[in-house]
């Protein structure tokens, strides 16, 4: 499938899923010659088509596209960087996850589906103006090295996956996780921690034994 598709109908799915509102949020996927495909600044996801998505390099050479591209590309490409497992950057605008953003809090592992797919903590990166190299280097340090989720204080969530579906797995999980962790914090209760030796438990039994061969 062509990856500018892969994107046009990742576009839809975030606006049509309710990680985002108008045209706000991004989503990036790098193919296997490490070429970026990512969405176009402000442009309406429902009516976005494959020539408006742009082409560029790790290095943030454009290769192909009449468009400018959004404006968290320093972020995607910080985020690639980092972590050269990543295939897909998905950035949200959830609900939940942004309560917890503007309180520069964290949201921790307190479901068997969040140590599964998050990988570790979702960290807050501490606040930056939107576009800046300051908020793509904070977001890959919250992110850190097993992370799959951060949160941006007071903007939204990034969430990073082996290929869109996988980026999109951890979305709706982060934000599964945090309106469950918000009603906990509603009714003043607190959540019982499951430990790290469970948690690490099940990361590996997601990784060798869940699902079909391949």
């Amino acid at each position: 499938m062509d990856m500018r598709e892969v994107i046009v109908e990742a576009g839809k799915k975030l606006i049509n899923e309710g990680f985002t509102v108008e045209t706000w949020g991004n989503i990036s996927v790098r193919d296997e010659n490490g070429l970026v495909y990512i969405t176009p600044s402000g442009m309406d996801y429902e009516t976005c088509t494959v020539d408006d998505i742009v082409i560029l390099t790790i290095d943030k050479q454009l290769v192909s596209g009449k468009r400018r591209p959004s404006i968290e590309i320093d972020l995607h490409l910080e985020v690639y960087r980092a972590r050269p497992e990543v295939r897909a950057v998905v950035h949200t605008h959830p609900i939940s996850s942004t309560v917890f953003s503007c309180m520069g809090e964290s949201i921790p592992l307190i479901l068997d589906e969040a140590a599964q797919a998050l990988g570790d903590e979702v960290r807050t990166a501490p606040y930056a103006l939107p576009g800046t190299i300051e908020l793509a280097k904070n977001c890959v340090k919250a992110l850190g090295e097993k992370s799959n989720a951060c949160l941006l204080q007071s903007h939204g969530a990034v969430c990073v996956g082996c290929d869109i579906k996988g980026a999109f797995k951890v979305a709706k999980v982060l934000e599964m996780t945090a309106e469950i962790y918000y009603r906990i914090r509603t009714v003043g209760g607190s959540f019982i921690p499951i430990s790290d030796d469970n948690i690490k438990a099940m990361q590996e039994y997601v990784a060798c034994k869940y699902g079909q061969p391949k």
